[in-house]
């Protein structure tokens, strides 16, 4: 590593430094590209000048600049007063060196230190029907037959819809495309499409084949994503699962093997080509573990398994491996795995439906307005934090990804993060 001097002007201002402080921008950034695989810069065409008197010309913001520049020297964020956070975003993107201000910022997920963040507040047009976050912590929310898009800085983009039908379910392919479920349709529609999450544009529609070569229109549900095989999963009618590949959107597979109820929640298992199916049949939950190799259903719950089960009714399921699946249910939130005792943890009455998701080896289960984390260890639960009251009232669904947990309330959005930050009211409506 050398330490060169390199010397920029920016917006008129001349900043000097090394390139052992640049070279901690790592080679996915803008200053990346200026240097050699030793770090040492780039020839420019103008040797005559000697290296470290060239002056690089950046029209861009000097004082951001300043900013980046010491986060790179100490690995310490420190914004003054005069310049706004949402400005130094923008000059971090263009350079390349977003994740470092995230870093600094919030560092990595900890559910036990979790903080409200930032807030969006307003009326709703509807009910909110699912938040999904997107990798780098961004979120897609929807309403009715909207779904609304924000950025990692609750900026709101453009807003989908597929003809203005019922969403049933959305899904980020990644932190650029998203796809889009909807329940009712006609034959000229079909009940699925992949959204730029960007400018809102729909890019592609998904056809649905039943195994006999007959494309036809449908009802699509629950989604998931199988990211080892960039493949994307639906439920469509009566359990029946379609597969489809995320780049070409073609169907490659139909698992028909209806069991005559509605899937909720479906979601691919890791190394085990097996997929997680939760859902109702005649108003009872079940589980079910389907094999795609040879299309089979190798486990299913509560008929594959003698646990003792005493909550009068389940509210949902989520897979915490391959073999064990965390349910909750019953009045006063009973939560436990299927095939160990269960074991409750709340003597109150549950006023409106949990929801529930495994993340990191824990479980995260919200009860009217908060959000309690546990970890499983040997036959009980161990609570491990408590998100307290939302400000916003009864949480209608949550979702975790990038650095944040987000959630949405009967009154607004809100964002959580790894550590503690004073709340920001954003004058948005969603």
């Amino acid at each position: 590593m050398t330490a060169q001097k390199v010397r920029f002007n920016v917006g008129g201002r001349i900043i000097e430094t090394t390139a052992t402080t640049l070279a901690t921008a790592r080679r996915d950034s803008m200053f990346g590209a200026m240097f050699d695989d030793e770090w040492k810069l780039q020839p420019r065409g103008d040797e005559l000048v000697k290296p470290e008197e060239k002056e690089y010309f950046i029209d861009r913001d000097p004082d951001c600049f300043s900013v980046l520049l010491n986060l790179l020297r100490t690995g310490k964020l420190h914004v003054p007063s005069n310049i706004p956070e949402k400005l130094l975003y923008m000059e971090a993107n263009y350079y390349g060196l977003l994740d470092h201000v995230r870093t600094a910022k919030w560092g990595d997920f900890d559910s036990n230190r979790l903080r409200l963040a930032s807030t969006v507040s307003g009326q709703a047009p509807g009910n909110c029907t699912a938040i999904r976050a997107s990798p780098d912590g961004g979120c897609a929310v929807a309403h009715g037959g909207i779904v609304r898009v924000y950025d990692w800085m609750l900026e709101e983009h453009p807003p989908l819809n597929l003809e203005y039908q019922s969403v049933n379910d959305i899904g980020w392919m990644d932190s650029d495309k998203i796809v889009m479920s909807v329940r009712q349709n006609s034959t000229r529609h079909p009940g699925m499409g992949v959204f730029s999450s960007l400018t809102g544009e729909l890019r592609h529609r998904f056809q649905l084949g039943d195994g006999k070569d007959q494309v036809k229109g449908f009802a699509a549900g629950a989604l998931c994503f199988n990211s080892d095989s960039n493949k994307v999963l639906a439920s469509c009618r009566e359990t029946r699962i379609g597969v489809w590949d995320q780049v070409t959107g073609k169907q490659t597979d139909f698992f028909d093997f209806c069991l005559g109820g509605d899937a909720g929640k479906i979601q691919w298992l890791n190394g085990s080509n097996c997929l997680f199916v939760g859902g109702y049949i005649d108003d009872k939950y079940y589980i079910n573990v389907l094999d795609f190799r040879d299309k089979s259903v190798v486990w299913s719950w509560p008929n594959g398994t003698k646990a003792c089960v005493t909550a009068s009714r389940i509210w949902d399921a989520s897979p915490m491996d391959e073999s064990k699946f965390c349910v909750v249910g019953g009045d006063d939130g009973t939560l436990g795995v299927a095939g160990v005792r269960w074991n409750p943890y709340r003597d109150v009455e549950c006023r409106y439906r949990p929801k529930l998701t495994c993340h990191a080896g824990q479980v995260f289960c919200s009860i009217d307005d908060e959000i309690s984390v546990y970890y499983h260890g040997l036959d009980q639960w161990v609570l491990t934090s408590t998100l307290g009251r939302s400000q916003g009232g009864p949480i209608q669904d949550f979702s975790i990804g990038g650095d944040r947990l987000l959630l949405f309330t009967l009154t607004r959005m809100c964002s959580m993060c790894g550590r503690l930050h004073l709340p920001q009211l954003f004058d948005q409506y969603i």
